[in-house]
């Protein structure tokens, strides 16, 4: 019997507008709407194709910023005088104020007594002889690094969820039971056996949902793309 469950998303759509100017590298005074835009939408797309749910207010900002690049497309005026507010400032503040509330969220959870994020932040792994720093994952940057094991594996390959083959609770329990028999584990290790794509979606959910619960540890190396899993003991 299989089991099937659309997901919820533990990060909002600042978070993934945060994430796409990280990832093109760009101020967020002065975010390519019709870049991000364009990205934004895909995010949305796969998020459906992996039956994630998309919440309102992902819809909401997709919204908005559509209506901020049709905006950004109008031809200007040249007799126009009158100097208009620039249509992405809605958006740079919202993400201003945003980050303001997250480094103060770091700032408590930088506290011992409240050291208990899902995401681990600063802290020292072991690998071999080897100390290795490492710093915070987000549910995108999961998503991109599944993307990568997807399209290295199956190019060209449209994602689509299907809970007929594989049961997402039975790969929790499997992942639960990897994790415990060893300290760490790369991301791309847990996919390394895998050739059905349903089967490596499945595994994907499941991993999702044990981050979002608490029961695993997500992180990865400052000087490497690795992501690095970790059962919560």
């Amino acid at each position: 019997m299989t089991f099937k469950t659309k997901l919820e998303v533990f990060e909002g759509p600042l978070d993934l507008l945060l994430h796409l100017i990280k990832i093109n590298e760009v101020e967020i005074s002065d975010i390519p709407i019709a870049t991000i835009t364009d990205q934004y939408l895909e995010y949305l797309d796969l998020m459906r194709a992996l039956d994630i749910n998309v919440a309102g207010d992902f819809l909401v900002m997709a919204s908005t910023l559509m209506h901020i690049k049709s905006k950004m497309l109008l031809p200007k005026q040249e007799d126009d005088l009158v100097e208009i507010e620039d249509p992405r400032e809605e958006i740079v503040r919202s993400l201003t104020e945003y980050m303001q509330l997250k480094d103060a969220a770091n700032e408590l959870t930088s506290r011992d007594v409240l050291y208990r994020d899902v995401f681990k932040r600063g802290i020292e792994i072991k690998r071999g002889e080897e100390d290795i720093a490492t710093t915070k994952v987000t549910l995108y940057d999961l998503m991109d690094a599944f993307k990568k094991v997807i399209r290295k594996k199956h190019p060209g390959i449209v994602l689509k969820f299907s809970a007929e083959s594989w049961s997402v609770k039975k790969k929790m329990i499997e992942i639960i039971r990897i994790l415990k028999e060893k300290k760490n584990l790369l991301l791309g290790d847990l996919f390394s056996t895998m050739e059905s794509v349903s089967e490596m979606i499945a595994t994907f959910l499941a991993l999702l949902e044990l981050v979002r619960t608490g029961f695993v540890n997500v992180f990865q190396g400052k000087e490497s793309s690795d992501i690095m899993l970790e059962a919560i003991k």
